[in-house]
Order: C-alpha cells, then structure tokens, then sequence
C-alpha cells in the first residue's frame, strides 16, 4: 500500500551544514493559523449563545432563527471554491487577509440589525468573508510545512479551532453581563482586524523569501511552489474523482453534525434538557471541548500508526470511518438518556468521534490535491456546508412541527453511517493526477 508522504515522520532533502542549525521560523505558521482558527470559531459561534437575546429583541421564532444561522453557512458554502482557488492562483497572503477584513465588518455588522431580513443577509455576507479561511491556512502548511510536520500542525489547527468555540459561549455570556449583544459583536469584529495587520506584516507566501528563514530551515521545507499566476485547476478530475467526492460525502456528515453545536444545542440545552441561562453558558462549549482532543489524538497518533502498519492509506481511512460510526452510536446514546448531564457527555462524545475524522480529512486534500490542495480543501469544505446549512434548517422545522429533539439525532446518525462507508471507499493518499490516470488505464 502506498504511505502517504504527509504522514512520513522524516522528511528527506538534502542534509544541511552541520555548523548551520536550522531555524524554526516556520513554527510561527502554525501560531497564525492557530489564533486565526480561534478568532473565526470565536465570530462564528458567538451567535448562537446571544441568539435568546436576539430572538427576543427582534421578536424571531425558531425557524426564523434557523434560517439566520443558515445563511451564513450557505455563503460560506457557497465561496469555497472560489476561495480556495483564489489561494492557488494568487497565493494565500492576499485571499486571507482580504477575507479576514471582510469578515471582521460584518461581524460588527450584526450587531447593528433591526430586523430578521437584515440579519440574514448579513450573516450571509459574513459567510462569505469565511469562506476560504482554512483552505488557505492548508495552502500555507503546504508552502511552509515539510511533509512529516503537516498532519500534526492539523491537529493542532482544529484542537485550537474547537477550543476556540468551547470558550467562546463562557466569554460571549461574559460580555452580555457587561454590554448588550449588539456591542458584544462589535468588540468581536476587532480582534480580526489586528490579526491582519500583524499577519500582513510578517507572511510571505515562499518561505525562502522570509527574513528569518536561513539556509538550512530552507532545506527541509517543500521544493518552491510553481508561480501561482499560472495556476490552472484540473476541474474534471475534481468533479469526476471518487476520492474527491468521497471526501465531499464524509465532510457533508462531519458538518452536518457539527454545526447543530454551534447553533442550536445551547437552545437544547434550555429548552430539551430544563437547563438555566448560565448552565447552558457552561455547558455549551463542553462539545468543542471535548471535540478538540479527537482532533489532537488524530494528528499525534496518525504518523504512529502509520508507521508501524505501514500504511497511511488504512490508517487514515479507518480512523474516519470509526470516528463517524463512533458519532453515530454516541448520538443514539444520547437519545436514551434521561439523566441531562450524561445525555450533555454523549452529546460530546459525538463530538470527539467527529473531530478525529479531520486532520485526516485536511491532510488528504494535502496529498490528493498537489497544486490544487487550497481548491480541492475548498470543494470539500464547500459539500461540508452545504451539510451544515441544511442542519439547522432541518433541526428547527423538526421542532417546531414535531416537538422532537431527538428526532433530529436519527437523522445525523444516519448521515454519520454514509460518511462512514465514504472513508471506506476513498484512497485518500494517492495523488489526484496518478488517480485520474490509473482510471484512464483501467478504462
């Protein structure tokens, strides 16, 4: 079977001087990507813990709140692909720090609305500044990373993402107690506006260009990317790859899982499980919580296990598949518990078993998608949200029409179980260009 060279723990150019010690500038890659993974999970999830607040002063019921939450996962669907495909065209310093500015005005933005279609269209337009964030943030591993350091910055990226959500109800119920939602989000829409300055100060899209880099660092890095203005996208192997849509169909079950606890579950919390505002504060971000140690125990455990089996390929596909089969049964779990805090744990169990299924999922589009890792990160985060748009749809009209939470846990169960069978059916190591032509020879 074929490793993988993402998962390899020792990467493998020329050895450097021995008088010259390599710096370790490219570490502070990762620290951008972790503290922009915070502040996006941070703009991102503060609105589902001021939605009371919101409902009541815009007089909003829960499908009409289903549907503000939707539009920005719509958007955020929606410009992934071009996104994505912006940061191979152009490089990734340009697409980020436009979209981080973007999304830094509307997040302040939101906190100006009078009404629900004024909230919508600009969570949407607020989606739309997001998307693009972490396909870029993999471009730029892609650039800075040498092959055997990229599966665990992804780890580290996501862990640093979901802990950024698990705070964020704590710090966002915090804030309400000194000042109202509306300027809340306007305090929120500040944070990113200093991390593009700093991040337009110091990134450059080739490493070897940076001040701090020396010789020997530039040694272990990637050989230089190709000049991005040349970039053309392989659009039919994308969109006729089983790989590829593979991994848009266990993404699409990832997501579609999670954003229910990002919008809804602090309203489950109160009203399924006869929880006060403050215990639901706390306990809202217990999922992320729990959900960032899954991506921490995929990214360190990954190269283990690959090297000792031999194979990144049955590694990478049997800890996703047993993450989303893992999430199914945690929800159904969920489902039989009367006791609230046992019912809160499975709940963030599913969580765990969901998150264990990324630095995988984002360190294949590494290895499938070569030149066009940022467009082939974007088309899979694209299905992802699609996933996540539908959810909180779907979840508020289940309530409403029926009174019945759990209901809404059998159907993510199910999708859980698809995205399952989506790992088994992927080569997720393989890159896209060998793929394609092997299917031609077969053909």
């Amino acid at each position: 079977m074929r490793n993988s060279p993402s998962d390899q723990l020792s990467p493998t150019p020329a050895a450097p001087p021995a008088s010259l010690p390599p710096t370790r500038t490219r570490y502070w890659v990762i620290v951008f990507a972790v503290t922009l993974a915070i502040i996006q999970y941070i703009d991102r999830v503060c609105i589902s813990q001021a939605a009371p607040f919101i409902s009541r002063d815009l007089h909003l019921d829960e499908a009409q709140m289903g549907w503000v939450f939707s539009a920005f996962t719509l958007a955020y669907a929606l410009f992934e692909i071009p996104a994505g495909y912006l940061g191979d065209r152009i490089g990734p310093r340009k697409v980020l720090i436009r979209i981080v500015l973007w999304w830094s005005f509307f997040t302040a933005a939101t906190g100006w609305m009078w009404s629900w279609a004024s909230l919508a269209v600009t969570r949407f337009l607020f989606g739309a500044g997001e998307a693009g964030a972490f396909p870029n943030l993999t471009k730029a591993f892609h650039h800075w990373l040498p092959p055997g350091e990229r599966t665990r910055a992804q780890g580290i990226m996501w862990t640093s993402a979901r802990l950024g959500g698990a705070f964020t109800p704590l710090l966002v119920f915090g804030c309400l107690q000194l000042v109202t939602w509306r300027t809340a989000f306007q305090l929120f829409g500040l944070i990113g506006v200093v991390w593009a300055i700093v991040f337009f100060w110091w990134y450059r899209d080739n490493p070897r260009a940076h001040p701090q880099v020396n010789s020997a660092e530039a040694a272990l890095l990637p050989a230089e990317a190709d000049n991005a203005g040349n970039f053309r996208a392989p659009w039919k192997e994308l969109f006729t790859s089983r790989t590829v849509w593979c991994l848009c169909g266990q993404y699409f079950a990832c997501s579609y899982s999670f954003y229910f606890f990002i919008t809804w579950f602090p309203t489950y919390l109160l009203k399924a499980r006869g929880f006060d505002v403050k215990q639901s504060a706390l306990l809202a971000g217990t999922p992320l919580f729990v959900g960032a140690f899954g991506s921490l125990l995929a990214g360190w455990v990954s190269p283990i296990l690959s090297r000792r089996l031999a194979s990144v390929a049955q590694v990478r596909r049997g800890l996703g598949a047993a993450g989303a089969v893992g999430g199914a049964a945690m929800l159904v779990l969920a489902t039989w518990l009367t006791n609230p805090y046992l019912a809160v744990l499975a709940i963030a169990l599913v969580a765990f078993c969901n998150d264990i299924q990324l630095p995988g999922a984002w360190t294949a589009c590494m290895d499938v998608g070569g030149k066009s890792v940022a467009t082939l990160s974007g088309t899979m985060n694209m299905m992802g949200n699609v996933g996540g748009f539908v959810s909180p749809i779907a979840c508020g009209y289940l309530v409403k029409h029926t009174g019945n939470w759990h209901l809404a846990f059998y159907v993510t169960a199910a999708a859980y179980l698809l995205g399952a069978l989506c790992w088994l059916l992927m080569d997720p190591v393989t890159p896209l260009e060998l793929q394609t032509a092997r299917q031609r020879r077969d053909t």
